[in-house]
């Protein structure tokens, strides 16, 4: 077909000024190849039907064409057969399928002047093809076939994958994904079929998408070969080159978007070359240096470029355009996804043999590390047997510890206990010792009065001087006196016996088992013992109840009081020293318990000392005054008791200890205890 040619620079001409104005000039090639520019080219040929048939077709195999035009000239008279293109609504009584194909109202025998305006910002080719109706129904049929089989491997591959990626959640394969889908849509939009059957009449998704989508599908690309080869690991400056291809090729994107489509479809047909041999030169290096799956990248991705170099050449006019040429980049593509797919099987036996001699390395260093435990724990036994040894040496020693500091804190009580006996008894004493030498004296008068009687009485003679002695020595005086010595005498042995039987009652010493007891006279002894502590120093406050007899140990319970009202006495003289403290004692009966309130004015403590206050050792006393056992062990006897103590304090006021004791306890905790 004899094929002429004319460039509209403005792209404004009608078919009457090309008809008037038009200077053609011949076309060799059987295909135009008008490159990319904004002009609008004119095609003129000449047609003769010479089928049997009364209608001829018209297929323009290029479907990014974004204005297209088709006249007819018979005998004169000019038909407008087709207005349409990618950019124009389509009319779907002419435009029925993804080609540009129409049918030329020429009857047999007859011939007519073909004018075909083209106009598209991508690059613009104009291969024509003049056919009857069987011949274009075939060659239709052929194109969805092949189309279809292309679609069926992508889907197939693209649904594979997926799979594979959800099971093991590997990024190759998302990557992998990604670019297949990306891939498809990019060649179905070269093809016409994503304007036709995804977006029709979306003229700005239908001007965009094969641009848009040729960037996208470069970037999966390129992030795919990244992972799946480690390219980082191999090329450093990967990353770097990279992002300076994406970043002029989302410009050239940008570009087209804002309305400079020539100079943005020159940018990405630049970028998308570059990066596609910057790749292959890459997968090409990391083969060289010994990758495995390096190799299945390089075979897969030399073919894709393979068939887009070939697909360009035709474009060029280097090939001729036929079936093979213009379908190339889809076979390309087509066996690109199936040698990735098997490069990423391949990987996943990788990694299966990676994980298998992993598996072993790994029971290797279990079975390792299996017999170090063994041997640690052998280490750690004896390690634990010596320790244990060694902690139960020391927890008997702070036992014995313990018993020693209770024995000598009862011990400390038993030495307050002797001194306070040893003073009461001294003052008896010093009253039976400070009256026996006038005793004496009176005895011995008495005795002289007596020689004198008994002398006199021999002689007889004598009785008026004796009874003169008797005037003069006042016998009756002396009698009276020596009366007065023995009731001096007898007073202080009750004093003394008094003490003796208070010291009775607070030791308790005969009397060990649980019995009752009364509370009251357990604490008047208690203070009698205490008696150094608290006279002509302290001032002692009874309030005392009817109590009923109390089940208890008594001895133990006098230890708890003479506890607490040593440290009240110690308190108040702390305060206020010689005169001034008082210690209130005062006992209660709520319901079935008896409350024993030990109260004084001393120094009182903060928070912080009565948090620690029944803590074995703690004491705020200076060394040597205490050991901090006390009020642990007043606790220790109230518990036993199945009491309880409490403490309130407010500094430089004051302290108050409560007791509270149950009247009664059961029978079988006291045997327990």
């Amino acid at each position: 077909m004899n094929l002429w040619v004319l460039q509209d620079t403005s792209a404004k001409l009608t078919i009457q000024d090309v008809l008037a104005n038009g200077q053609f000039e011949h076309c060799t090639s059987e295909v135009p190849n008008l490159g990319i520019t904004r002009s609008a080219y004119w095609i003129k040929a000449v047609v003769i039907n010479s089928s049997s048939e009364e209608r001829m077709v018209l297929l323009i195999d290029h479907p990014e064409i974004e204005e297209l035009d088709v006249y007819l000239n018979m005998n004169g008279s000019i038909t407008r057969v087709v207005h349409g293109g990618q950019m124009r609504p389509r009319d779907t009584d002419k435009h029925n399928s993804p080609t540009f194909s129409y049918s030329l109202p020429i009857p047999y025998g007859g011939f007519a002047d073909l004018y075909i305006r083209a106009k598209s910002d991508k690059q613009l080719q104009i291969p024509l093809f003049i056919q009857n109706e069987e011949s274009s129904s075939t060659l239709k049929l052929n194109r969805n076939l092949f189309m279809g089989g292309y679609m069926g491997i992508m889907l197939v591959m693209f649904l594979y994958n997926l799979f594979i990626y959800f099971s093991i959640r590997e990024r190759n394969y998302l990557y992998y994904v990604l670019y297949l889908l990306t891939v498809c849509i990019t060649q179905l939009s070269f093809t016409g079929y994503s304007a036709f059957y995804l977006w029709p009449d979306k003229y700005w998704i239908i001007q965009h998408s094969s641009t848009t989508f040729t960037v996208i599908t470069m970037i999966f690309a390129a992030e795919f070969m990244q992972r799946f080869i480690h390219v980082p690991d191999y090329i450093a400056k990967f990353i770097s080159v990279k992002s300076i291809i994406y970043s002029v090729a989302i410009a050239g994107a940008l570009a087209c978007f804002i309305g400079y489509a020539v100079e943005g479809y020159q940018i990405i047909q630049l970028t998308s070359a570059v990066m596609a041999f910057y790749m292959l030169y890459i997968s090409i290096k990391i083969t060289w240096m010994g990758h495995r799956q390096a190799r299945y990248f390089l075979g897969a991705w030399g073919i894709f470029v393979t068939g887009i170099m070939i697909f360009v050449a035709k474009d060029w006019g280097l090939l001729p355009y036929n079936d093979i040429t213009k379908h190339m980049m889809m076979i390309g593509s087509a066996v690109e996804v199936v040698l990735l797919s098997f490069g990423l099987a391949d990987k996943i036996n990788v990694l299966r043999r990676e994980k298998e001699l992993s598996q072993a390395e790994a029971l290797r260093m279990a079975k390792e590390n299996e017999r170090f435990i063994r041997d640690q724990n052998v280490v750690l036994e004896q390690k634990v047997t010596e320790r244990t040894h060694a902690l139960q040496e020391s927890n008997d020693h702070l036992k014995r510890t313990q018993s020693q500091l209770v024995s000598a804190e009862k011990m400390a009580s038993l030495g307050q206990l002797t001194a306070g006996i040893a003073h009461e008894i001294n003052n008896p004493l010093n009253f039976i010792s400070s009256n026996i030498p006038p005793l004496k004296r009176d005895l011995q008068d008495l005795k002289e009065v007596l020689d004198a009687y008994r002398a006199a009485s021999k002689d007889n003679p004598a009785m008026r001087d004796i009874h003169a002695l008797e005037e003069r020595i006042g016998v009756d005086f002396t009698v009276k006196e020596v009366h007065e010595i023995l009731a001096c005498m007898e007073t202080g042995a009750a004093r003394t016996s008094e003490i003796v039987q208070g010291l009775r009652t607070f030791s308790r010493l005969d009397e060990d088992d649980l019995k009752e007891a009364d509370i009251n006279e357990g604490l008047r002894s208690t203070v009698v013992v205490l008696g150094p502590q608290f006279r002509d120093q302290v001032k002692v406050h009874y309030d005392l109840a009817d109590l009923p007899p109390l089940e208890c140990f008594p001895g133990k319970l006098n230890q708890l009081f003479m506890n607490l009202l040593n440290n009240a006495a110690h308190a108040v003289k702390q305060r206020h020293g010689e005169s001034g403290g008082v210690v209130g004692i005062s006992t209660r009966v709520e319901g079935d318990q008896v409350v024993v309130r030990i109260e004084d004015n001393g120094m009182g403590m903060d928070e912080s000392i009565q948090a620690r206050l029944f803590e074995p050792f703690f004491t705020t006393k200076e060394v040597g005054e205490g050991t901090g056992l006390g009020l642990s062990i007043a606790q220790g006897i109230a518990e036993k008791h199945h009491g309880r103590i409490t403490v309130e304090s407010v500094v430089a006021q004051g302290t108050v200890f409560t007791i509270t004791l149950p009247v009664r306890r059961s029978t079988d905790y006291a045997k327990s205890a």
